[in-house]
């Protein structure tokens, strides 16, 4: 019993350390493109770090750690009744962490043309983003309003995360100058193509449905030169009429292709809907490898 009571608490303080230690990294590199790139260049940003920006280009003398952490006050003492006990202890550490990063002086990063500034600070900050997304908490901020939100009115991540940026964005540009919000949204589309990356990479699993007259052939095809499962659906033909089988199985990303021309060769004619998952959990039947 000690020991494995030993072996748990030494397993929590590992997965502490590897959550914390993912948010810092994340904190850093977001305020290397905040501080390094997004400042000099006086453009905006998603979120409370996009209200943070627009005051501080306002008031220069209030620095945007200050004001990233006094907009989080008021959140977290919501947070702490609406909000998961664990993830809002991580989101506490992470709000401080990426404060803190936000105060470091950073040097200016050498990229002197808007456009490029844009795309390297999305790419900086989309990594850092998503290293922190991988973590079990946030840096604060939005994510705690959309999760509030989400509990209390039933008002979906998405809606909250675009209605927030649409105001921010538009208050850049009504205060400065269109100019620079047009610049804003190239780097918001460069960060969250970068998140989406570093949160799901390539190993993205895709749900694939195969109508063919030649199933069993495929469905071999599929379990002995892929090496993935296959789920046999039933059917039928709409105009036809006819009792059909359906093949359903998840593939990598870069299976797919392998699969494509597997089924092909097989037969040109069949029916292949290609599908994106979200997430893909559990293990295949028999001595399989899990997905």
């Amino acid at each position: 019993m000690l020991t494995r009571s030993w072996k748990c608490s030494a397993g929590t303080a590992v997965q502490v350390l590897w959550n914390l230690g993912l948010i810092t990294l994340g904190s850093v590199l977001c305020a290397m493109g905040i501080k390094g790139i997004l400042i000099p260049n006086q453009f905006f940003a998603a979120g409370f770090t996009g209200v943070a920006l627009v005051v501080h280009y306002l008031v220069p003398s209030l620095p945007v750690a200050v004001l990233y952490f006094i907009l989080n006050i008021p959140l977290y003492g919501l947070g702490w009744i609406h909000v998961g006990r664990r993830f809002f202890l991580y989101s506490i550490a992470g709000m401080l962490i990426f404060s803190g990063a936000l105060a470091w002086n950073y040097v200016p990063l050498p990229v002197y043309d808007k456009i490029p500034s844009a795309v390297l600070a999305g790419i900086i900050t989309g990594v850092g983003s998503g290293i922190i997304l991988r973590s079990l908490g946030s840096a604060g901020g939005l994510d705690i309003l959309s999760i509030i939100l989400l509990k209390q009115f039933s008002i979906r991540l998405g809606t909250t995360i675009l209605a927030f940026n649409s105001l921010v964005l538009a208050a850049g540009a009504i205060l400065f100058s269109l100019e620079r919000a047009l610049y804003t949204l190239i780097y918001l589309y460069v960060n969250s193509l970068m998140i989406n990356l570093v949160v799901t990479g390539l190993s993205q699993r895709k749900a694939v449905y195969i109508i063919s007259p030649h199933w069993e052939e495929i469905s071999r095809e599929i379990q002995e030169k892929v090496n993935r499962g296959v789920t046999i659906l039933g059917g039928r033909g709409g105009y036809t009429g006819r009792e059909q089988q359906i093949l359903y199985t998840v593939v990598t990303f870069r299976e797919l292709a392998r699969l494509k021309r597997m089924i092909s060769g097989i037969d040109s004619n069949a029916f292949v809907v290609v599908t994106d998952t979200l997430e893909v959990m559990g293990q295949r039947i028999g001595n399989q490898p899990q997905w």
